[in-house]
């Protein structure tokens, strides 16, 4: 009887939004897991949504996590502290409660979106993009979200879409009401988050899938991580890593805080030692 041949499981590590915050949360999670040797960085696809597409590119980069969490601390990125008020989350709820599709739902708010942004768009895609040299891709399967602000359409911007990186994570990272949409080939874009707060349904084809996800909730059960691991079917092995009552605490209530940057990602880094068994059990050893 013929030996069947070796499958090396395809891995997908998704990292979700969450603001400043969110982003050295995720650091000191992979951080954490670091120091107790299960290392995710060498997934083969990196899937970013909002913050997370600023952690998968400078892995997917090569780059050093420390030096991220470095910049993070810098005057352009501190520029760009914001607070996400009553009246936004009011209009984030108003759009989840007009008719028609998810898309027009999101079209509608992205129209607004522009009204109420605190920065310059040049300035925010400056700061966005800080220790992402460069408008090249990387050679790693690296998948960058966002919306379209005129149809609210989803798009998952990869190597092969002719799109600048530095621009496609900012136009992932721009918060609607918070931040300006982001112009890419004379088109707007905004936050890839508002779609979904993972996209983690986007891992098709990978056998195990990690999500590291510092928002979990929304009001629809399907589009939360869990049920989207879910949907990719029984086969996949998968766990998703959300912040325990410690990280929340050093989370703080303002995602946009760049002031709680240290606190989150000690949080994260204690977290992820934790988690480093639950991590290991599905994730495995590279052959």
């Amino acid at each position: 009887m013929p030996t069947a041949p070796d499958h090396h499981p395809r891995r997908a590590l998704v990292l979700g939004s969450g603001g400043h915050t969110g982003i050295a949360w995720e650091i000191g999670i992979i951080q954490g897991l670091l120091q107790e040797s299960v290392d995710v960085r060498d997934a083969d696809l990196l899937i970013g949504s909002s913050a997370g597409s600023v952690v998968a590119s400078h892995l997917a980069l090569g780059g050093d996590i420390d030096e991220a969490i470095e910049l993070l601390g810098s005057p352009a990125v501190t520029a760009t502290a914001a607070r996400m008020g009553a009246g936004v989350l009011a209009r984030y709820a108003a759009a989840g409660l007009r008719p028609g599709t998810p898309a027009r739902k999101r079209a509608w708010l992205a129209r607004r979106a522009a009204e109420a942004a605190v920065i310059d768009e040049d300035t925010f895609v400056s700061a966005v993009a800080q220790g992402i040299e460069g408008d090249a891709w990387p050679d790693r399967e690296l998948m960058i979200t966002a919306v379209r602000a005129d149809t609210g359409e989803s798009v998952a911007f990869t190597k092969d879409s002719g799109v600048p990186l530095p621009r496609a994570v900012a136009a992932s990272c721009s918060v609607p009401l918070v931040y300006p949409p982001v112009t890419i080939h004379g088109d707007r874009y905004i936050d890839g988050g508002i779609r979904t707060v993972t996209n983690a349904d986007m891992a098709v084809g990978a056998d195990r899938v990690l999500v590291i996800a510092p928002l979990a909730f929304a009001l629809r059960k399907a589009q939360r991580p869990r049920a989207q691991l879910a949907g990719l079917g029984a086969q996949v092995r998968s766990t998703c890593l959300v912040p325990d009552q410690g990280s929340l605490e050093a989370i703080g209530r303002n995602l946009l805080d760049p002031s709680r940057i240290g606190p989150a990602r000690a949080a994260g880094v204690k977290q992820g030692r934790r988690a480093a068994g639950q991590v290991s059990a599905i994730w495995g050893e590279r052959d």
